[in-house]
C-alpha cells in the first residue's frame, strides 16, 4: 500500500511543476485524496459492503469535488489534476499512468444494469479538461483526448482526438512520441485533417482562378471574342486560410 502511495506522489510531482513536495501533494491535492478514498470505497464495494463504499464515495465528492463510483477500477499512478467536476462511472476502467483534468466525464450511455456501460482508458491516456468520454469502448494506450472533446467511439493507441463529435487529428505515431506527456491532451504540431482538407480546397480554387485568368488573356491575344461576364470578388486565400486556422 505504501509503495503505491509513494508511486502516486512521485507521478504527480513529475507531471505537475506546481507540486513542490510530497506533503503538499497529500494535504492539498484533491485528485490524490479522491483516489485514496476511492481505494477504500472500492475495497468495501468488492467485499459486498456496498452502502459503505457508496458512502465513502459520497464523502470524497463533498471533500474533493470529484465523484468516482466505488465500482470503478482505477490503476496505479493515476493523476487527476485540479479535478473539480470529474465524474467516473461504475464500470469505467482507468489504466496505469493516466492523467485526467477537471470537468471530465467517463460516462455510460446504456441503462442495462450489470453490463459494461463506461469507457476503458488504457495505460498512459490523457483526457483534457471538460472532455466527455461516453460509452463502453476502449481508448488505446497513450492516446490523448483534447479539452472539451466529446468521444463516443474507440480511439486507437497513440492517437489524438478532438472536437464534438471527436475526430482523430493524429494517429499511427511511433511508440516513443506517443508516450510523451502532453498537458491537457494538447499535441504540438498536431494537424487537424479537416483543417488540412479545407486549406487544400482553398489553395486549389486559387490555382484554378489563376489558370482561368491566364486562359482569358491568351484567348484575347489570339483575337477570339469571349462573352464578358460581370467581375466577381477575387478569392482572398490569405483571409480564408486564417479563418480555417
Amino acid at each position: 500500500m505504501f509503495s503505491h502511495l509513494s508511486d502516486d506522489i512521485k507521478s504527480i510531482i513529475e507531471r505537475d511543476p506546481a507540486a513542490r513536495n510530497g506533503f503538499e501533494v497529500i494535504t492539498c491535492y484533491p485528485g490524490f485524496q479522491a483516489i485514496m478514498m476511492h481505494r477504500w470505497a472500492h475495497r468495501c464495494w468488492v467485499n459486498q459492503l456496498k452502502w459503505l463504499g457508496r458512502f465513502i464515495s459520497y464523502l470524497a465528492r463533498i471533500i474533493t469535488g470529484i465523484e468516482i463510483h466505488p465500482g470503478a477500477t482505477i490503476g496505479r499512478r493515476v493523476f487527476i489534476d485540479h479535478g473539480f467536476g470529474v465524474v467516473i462511472g461504475e464500470t469505467a476502467v482507468v489504466g496505469n499512468d493516466c492523467t485526467i483534468y477537471q470537468g471530465v466525464t467517463l460516462g455510460g450511455t446504456s441503462l442495462s444494469s450489470g453490463a459494461k456501460r463506461h469507457p476503458t482508458l488504457e495505460r498512459g491516456v490523457i483526457v483534457g479538461a471538460g472532455a466527455q468520454v461516453l460509452g463502453a469502448f476502449t481508448v488505446g494506450e497513450y492516446a490523448k483526448i483534447g479539452s472539451n472533446a466529446v468521444v463516443v467511439k474507440p480511439v486507437p493507441a497513440g492517437a489524438t482526438a478532438v472536437g464534438n463529435p471527436a475526430h482523430l487529428v493524429r494517429k499511427d505515431v511511433d511508440g516513443r512520441s506517443a508516450q510523451l506527456f502532453s498537458a491537457y491532451g494538447v499535441t504540438p504540431n498536431g494537424d487537424d485533417p479537416l483543417s488540412k482538407a479545407l486549406h487544400g480546397l482553398i489553395n486549389h480554387a486559387a490555382r484554378q482562378d489563376e489558370q482561368l485568368e491566364r486562359m482569358m488573356v491568351i484567348l484575347k491575344q489570339a483575337g477570339l471574342c469571349c462573352p464578358s461576364t460581370p467581375d466577381g470578388d477575387k478569392l482572398d486565400t490569405l483571409q480564408l486560410n486564417k479563418l480555417v486556422d
